[in-house]
């Protein structure tokens, strides 16, 4: 008996030296105990769920909701305020005609007593965005007012290197005429204008400005670049500039108060219609919204349609 109990002990202690070896559960007298440092997982692995591919691209569509058949607009009071004082959270927003507008905008100065001669701007929110992920990119552009509100002329420097260029440049009231011996002072900020126009010819040659003038750098696609010296310098030396802020946005200043309403009306025409000129021709309408304020007023929402003229194929249906 103590033999055959001596042989299992050896046979027991052997599997343990075995067992440990290999990294098992190790033996502890006659039973089996687990290794200390192992970790114990007393549930299943969850199976990882595929994630939809199409999941990312969709895009949440805004909920738009229809008012013309409700007797009131969906979470407001009424359509139309009964009095003259109203909280304006209750009721849709006052969209007003562009000549309306302006006419309130005139009566206000007269009422709160400001100055008559402040300025006027609009800021317009145009629709970017085109199938696909694409979006229109960011514009600058120049447009001629038909009547001017600054008195002062812009300063346009004309970069060529021809002498008759040069001279019919100063004859048409450039501020400065030269080549490449202008680079220098331009980059030490010792020369500096509102516009720079060049002729094709030397536009490779004044390439070390570019990162100097950024978008006032020369170029064709905003008409800064021609060989018709005296256009150029009609269109700048007296011009309107403006550019796109902010992705989407137009602000800018199109005329004073106190100029007659015909006037701001035909220089808020003329910056629309320059506006929606870059719009690309598969797009509907490019401003979605459209405000004008003088710089003591409230802001007046407007109707961009009714300043802008009727395509062809309307005028005909009328």
């Amino acid at each position: 008996m103590a033999t055959c109990t001596r042989t299992m002990w050896k046979v027991l202690a052997g599997c343990q030296r075995q067992l440990l070896r290999a990294g098992g559960p190790a033996y502890t007298g006659a039973s089996l105990t687990a290794p200390r440092n192992l970790p114990v997982r007393t549930f299943a692995a969850v199976r990882a769920q595929k994630k939809d591919k199409n999941e990312d691209t969709k895009v949440k569509e805004k909920r738009v909701i229809d008012d013309k058949d409700r007797h009131k607009p969906f979470s407001k009071t009424a359509w139309v305020p009964m009095d003259d004082v109203y909280i304006m959270r209750y009721y849709p927003r006052t969209v007003y005609g562009a000549a309306d507008a302006i006419d309130m905008l005139k009566n206000f100065q007269a009422l709160d007593f400001t100055p008559h001669k402040q300025p006027v701007y609009i800021d317009l929110r145009l629709i970017m965005k085109l199938e696909k992920k694409r979006k229109v990119d960011p514009f600058v552009s120049t447009v001629q007012l038909p009547h001017r509100f600054k008195t002062e002329l812009n300063k346009v420097l004309v970069f060529t290197e021809d002498a008759n260029q040069a001279k019919v440049a100063q004859e048409n009231g450039a501020v400065r005429v030269g080549g490449t011996e202008l680079i220098q002072p331009i980059l030490d900020d010792q020369i500096s204008a509102d516009f720079y126009v060049a002729v094709p010819d030397i536009l490779p040659k004044i390439l070390p400005l570019k990162n100097k003038l950024r978008k006032k750098f020369p170029k064709s696609k905003r008409g800064t670049v021609s060989i018709h010296i005296p256009k150029m310098l009609e269109l700048f030396r007296t011009g309107h500039d403006y550019m796109v802020e902010d992705d989407c946005y137009v602000r800018t200043q199109i005329a004073t108060l106190d100029m007659p309403r015909e006037h701001i009306f035909a220089n808020l025409q003329a910056i629309l219609i320059d506006v929606c000129s870059h719009r690309p021709a598969s797009m509907g309408p490019f401003i979605e919204r459209a405000i004008i304020a003088s710089q003591t007023s409230e802001a007046l929402w407007f109707k961009s349609e009714d300043v802008l003229p009727k395509p062809a194929e309307e005028d005909a249906e009328e």
